[in-house]
Formats: structure tokens, C-alpha cells, sequence
């Protein structure tokens, strides 16, 4: 067989590219099977809530404060000094990310 070798197996491309466009075919073949009296823009295209009128997408949005309220409410220690250390500045968080890894690396040297 002509391709890559990776160890868990051979790598053809033209095998999967007949592979995928088989699949192709096969998924535009069911296609073609669907309704022919479909028609878009009309009440077709409704989305279908038993029966209720869809509200306004405005009215569906549900704020992220509303829906973690339980969580930051129960962490609401960690989150007052987490807010107090988030200063929005990029290379703060670099600073810190530098920091932790130094206490890692330390940490493991000793370990060993």
C-alpha cells in the first residue's frame, strides 16, 4: 500500500478522499429523496412551539449573572478577591502565569 506509515496504521490519501466523496454522495442522494413541495419564507420555516407564537429573540436571552447566580453567590468570597486581583492588564496575567510555573518547576526540582 502506497502512503504514510504512522504506526497505528496506513495513511492513504486517495483512500479517504474516496471515502469522502462517497459520503458525500450518499448524503446528497437522501437529499434528493426529501419533499419537493417545500417552500422557503413561508409558514414551512416557522419554528414549531405546540402551537405558541416564537417571542423575540430579546426575550429569550437569558443573562449570565441570572444563570450562575447559585455559584457566584456561593463562591462569592473567592469571587471578591478574584475581582480584586483582575486588573484587565495582559502582561499581569503573563506575570502570574510566569510566577505559578516557577513555583511548579521549584516544587518539582525538590520533589525529586
Amino acid at each position: 500500500m502506497n502512503g504514510i506509515n504512522s504506526g497505528f496504521g496506513a495513511w492513504n490519501p486517495l483512500v479517504w478522499t474516496a471515502l469522502f466523496l462517497g459520503i458525500v454522495a450518499v448524503a446528497l442522494a437522501i437529499r434528493a429523496l426529501g419533499r419537493k413541495d417545500y417552500k422557503k419564507k413561508t409558514g414551512q420555516t416557522k419554528v414549531y412551539l405546540s402551537g405558541n407564537e416564537e417571542p423575540e429573540p430579546e426575550d429569550l436571552h437569558v443573562r449570565g449573572d441570572a444563570l450562575y447566580w447559585g455559584m457566584v453567590e456561593a463562591l462569592s468570597g473567592y469571587y471578591r478577591r478574584a475581582r480584586a486581583l483582575h486588573t484587565g492588564i495582559l502582561s499581569d496575567y503573563f506575570a502570574w502565569i510566569i510566577v505559578t510555573l516557577g513555583i511548579v518547576f521549584v516544587l518539582l526540582a525538590v520533589g525529586r
